[in-house]
């Protein structure tokens, strides 16, 4: 039993008022910020239960594995296999960035993720034109509806041709999505790009800042550049996660929302290096 508590990364207290955390790393024992809450208590030894029973009698545990409180205690320890937001997501996992702000990383599709439907913002890896593309900017503009070109159009173009340059972002209503606004953002191509990373980080430091200045609590990144603009997945895993790292305070929840099961992977494993001790 002290190896299940051992092995819980997050528990977000969800389930109780006031909310609080109990966190843990898998190398050290338990830290219980507050755990003075009786019914949390018996949630998380009832937890515990179910998982030692779940890796040990996979028969006769599918009735625990399947309860409420099992799906809220494993989403919030970040080894969940419940979706992880609805209409489209699938496995989250959960990584705390500060006492105040978690980043979660999600196998799904963007344009259906949200939280609140009024503070939330999904990121679009748009190209400077802003008029449209391929990939995940193709589905998102499917799933606004005609109004989000409409919008992008009344975006002011800085030079001929260019309404958002290579590492700035903007933003427009979400319209027909279930996030309330888009930001947009343009990556580097990594071929052409001299500096590639720095374009990437701007990308999505930007975004941050226009989320802020929105007053946006919620915001979900697709991995910038890492489809026809050629970015190798974990070179820029790297600089998503490090610049999520850096610049996400203030904001409650960063996620990304991942389509791809390589890319995913790669993010997984990459946020356990930088973000877990």
């Amino acid at each position: 039993m002290t190896a299940l508590y051992r092995g819980m990364l997050l528990v977000e207290a969800r389930l109780s008022s006031p909310p609080f955390h109990v966190a843990a790393s898998p190398h050290s024992s338990l830290a219980l910020l507050a755990f003075n809450n009786p019914l949390l208590e018996k949630r998380s030894l009832y937890y515990c239960h179910c998982r030692y029973l779940k890796n040990h009698f996979p028969l006769i545990s599918s009735s625990f594995s399947s309860s409420p409180i099992m799906a809220q205690m494993e989403s919030s320890a970040g080894v969940s296999t419940a979706p992880s937001f609805d209409n489209g997501g699938d496995n989250t996992t959960v990584f705390p960035l500060s006492s105040s702000t978690v980043l979660k990383i999600n196998k799904g599709d963007i344009s259906k993720w949200f939280v609140d439907g009024s503070s939330d913002a999904i990121v679009n890896p748009a190209n400077e034109k802003m008029l449209g593309g391929g990939g995940a900017d193709r589905a998102i503009h499917r799933a606004a509806g005609p109004e989000l070109l409409d919008a992008c159009y009344k975006v002011p173009e800085v030079q001929p041709g260019v309404r958002c340059p290579t590492g700035e972002a903007r933003i427009t209503p979400g319209f027909k999505l279930p996030a309330s606004h888009v930001i947009h953002t343009v990556g580097p191509i990594y071929e052409t790009d001299r500096n590639a990373a720095s374009s990437l980080k701007n990308a999505y430091r930007n975004s941050f800042t226009v989320a802020k200045d929105n007053n946006i609590k919620y915001i979900a990144f697709p991995a910038i550049s890492c489809g026809v603009y050629g970015y190798p997945y974990e070179e820029a895993a790297s600089v998503a996660i490090s610049t999520v790292k850096e610049f996400a305070d203030d904001l409650k929840e960063v996620h990304f929302v991942l389509f791809l099961d390589d890319i995913y992977n790669v993010w997984l494993k990459k946020a356990k290096q930088l973000l877990l001790p």
